[in-house]
């Protein structure tokens, strides 16, 4: 029975290469094997992409079908096994026993690390995490702090070559200064390059004359730091800041990040309210009816409150600029909520006196 190649891939007969390729390449990291897909609709779709990207067998294809003179169908697929479970398939159905010799290298680079037209990112070092505490004003304005890390750092004494001093670096004869090997493997679908760092040079492509020894050779060696960091403001309990390049150095690659998780001390008189400050004051009756002032602390320091006459309980005061930076000259607000002391025990005088405040209303 002639195979519909173009159902297969679920394109129109009139697609383009690149609707071929973008189809093929859907199902293939649906269905591979390698990644738990279901290996018949692997192969199928392999083998009608072998013929629809293919401009010879695509006419001959449209022309006579899958069971034509020449065709594809048939026992092109009965493989033996290997990579994937699917190497040393036969592909001698496709134009009387020529090679197969389609172009699938950035698809499978995906699934296997080949595809040289890959960007390769340099190497990094490992990311490390410190917790740091701060007292509630620290996390409100921020500065600096210094940190105590032990962690790999770039050897100073060779600068992270791992060379020893005036001797310099020779061209690695492992990877011929390439700094990767290049490694050809055969699957069904044909050739498969791969790459991978070398490991004699660790991807530099030169390897030091001689070693230093300050660091053996290795560029990097462990040892405590002293790091100043300066603490943004208005920080919160639980959230962390990222320093870039601060973490764990590697040779010949770009170093790790610095993450600082922040833990911010309770603090007794005052709490955040988004850029706002909140604090309590507690006030005498007779000062909430006839009005006084009152010695007030904020992290700025300590000013001189004034209560206004008949203060009632719960009232918010508010104190501009003495809050939560919001820019370089702009702060949030200081917002003090009055409590008013209620006597417990009263004078025989003053027991008369607001029961006469009582009989007038009051």
């Amino acid at each position: 029975m002639s195979k519909d190649y173009y159902k297969t891939l679920g394109i129109n007969k009139d697609a383009s290469k690149e609707d071929i390729k973008k189809a093929f390449r859907k199902l293939a990291h649906e269905h591979h094997p390698d990644k738990g897909g279901n290996a018949e609709k692997f192969k199928e779709a392999s083998e009608a992409y072998s013929v629809l990207s293919d401009d010879q067998k695509r006419t001959q294809y449209d022309t006579y079908g899958s069971t034509g003179p020449g065709g594809f169908g048939g026992n092109q697929y009965q493989g033996q096994g290997g990579f994937g479970g699917f190497e040393g398939f036969d592909f001698s159905g496709f134009q009387g026993g020529q090679n197969v010799d389609f172009d699938l290298g950035d698809i499978f680079g995906e699934f296997f690390g080949g595809g040289t037209s890959r960007r390769r990112s340099p190497k990094k070092g490992k990311d490390i995490s410190v917790d740091l505490e701060l007292t509630f004003s620290e996390s409100v304005f921020g500065g600096e702090k210094v940190i105590r890390l032990t962690k790999n750092s770039k050897c100073k004494v060779c600068s992270g070559t791992g060379a020893k001093t005036g001797t310099g670096t020779e061209t690695c004869r492992s990877c011929g200064g390439q700094g990767r090997i290049r490694e050809t493997k055969r699957s069904f679908l044909g050739p498969i390059v791969t790459e991978k760092v070398c490991e004699v040079c660790e991807g530099t492509g030169s390897i030091p004359k001689e070693k230093c020894s300050d660091c053996s050779g290795l560029g990097i060696h462990k040892k405590e730091e002293f790091l100043t960091v300066d603490i943004p403001a208005d920080l919160n309990d639980g959230e962390s800041v990222r320093l870039n390049g601060a973490g764990e150095s590697i040779k010949s690659g770009n170093p790790g990040d610095l993450y600082i998780r922040i833990h911010v001390k309770k603090d007794p008189l005052f709490k955040k309210d988004g850029k706002n400050l909140i604090t309590e004051l507690n006030i005498k009756l007779t000062d909430a009816v006839l009005g006084a002032k009152y010695n007030l602390k904020t992290l700025d320091g300590d000013i001189e409150l004034k209560i206004p006459e008949g203060a009632e309980f719960g009232q918010i005061l508010r104190l501009k600029g003495k809050g939560v930076p919001i820019s370089s000259d702009k702060r949030g607000d200081l917002l003090v909520k009055l409590n008013i002391k209620i006597p417990t025990k009263l004078s025989r005088q003053a027991k008369k006196d607001f029961e006469n405040l009582k009989r007038e209303g009051l």
